[in-house]
């Protein structure tokens, strides 16, 4: 079984050690990290890949809402609140589920159920197959047959192709809700790859043609899953 890698992001001390307790019963959910503030964890969810992020909304300065604006996270998302009415704006930015505070381990169980379904659904092969993305002034079409790799340039990504190479500013995390992992996947904070366009893979470096693309540690166990 794989586990989903999950991190907490709450301010109020009780309702942090109720989400730490639920997560630690149920064995499939690993606890990567627990922030008291939203400023703290955008550093470490912008370098770490993680699967479910339960969010808080009121964190003082820099609320949940605002985070999930600015990052643009590629993981799915539970939205924890003791206030209904931020319920729609959850629901725009695509969460999975919204737990309403004081919420029960019954409740807390459902809603990660609902996660794994949609991790599942993403991990399955499916017939999509082309994407636009966004390039200088235009959308530009692209077949997901013909990637080979995506590389990280600063803010820009290069989508490289047999034929041509492809700079956008979109982010690698708005790229992965896109494209399905089963067939091109994330394998470095600066790269994924197209799973049928691999050649070879040797002491966690992937051969693409004449290009060494390495695994690093943080993708490492759902790459080589995806792959076997």
């Amino acid at each position: 079984m794989i586990k989903i890698r999950c991190v907490i992001i709450e301010d109020e001390p009780l309702a942090m050690e109720r989400v730490k307790g639920y997560v630690q019963k149920l064995p499939f959910l690993q606890l990567e990290q627990a922030f008291d503030n939203a400023l703290e964890a955008i550093d470490f969810l912008q370098h770490h890949p993680i699967d479910l992020l339960f969010l808080d909304i009121n964190l003082g300065d820099f609320s949940g809402i605002q985070l999930l604006e600015s990052t643009k996270p590629s993981c799915q998302v539970i939205l924890t609140t003791a206030y209904q009415e931020y319920a729609l704006k959850g629901y725009e930015l695509k969460i999975a589920d919204y737990l309403l505070k004081p919420f029960t381990l019954e409740r807390f169980v459902q809603a990660v159920g609902r996660v794994q379904e949609l991790l599942n659904k993403a991990e399955t092969p499916v017939n999509k197959e082309f994407i636009f993305v966004k390039t200088e002034y235009r959308l530009e079409k692209i077949f997901l047959n013909d990637i080979l790799f995506i590389e990280g340039m600063g803010d820009y990504r290069r989508i490289h192709t047999p034929t041509k190479k492809i700079m956008t500013l979109q982010t690698f995390g708005e790229l992965e809700k896109e494209i399905p992992p089963s067939l091109i996947c994330r394998v470095h904070k600066s790269y994924m790859v197209a799973i049928a366009k691999i050649d070879a893979i040797e002491k966690d470096r992937i051969s693409i043609g004449k290009t060494l693309i390495p695994v690093s540690d943080s993708y490492r166990e759902r790459f080589y899953a995806l792959i076997r």
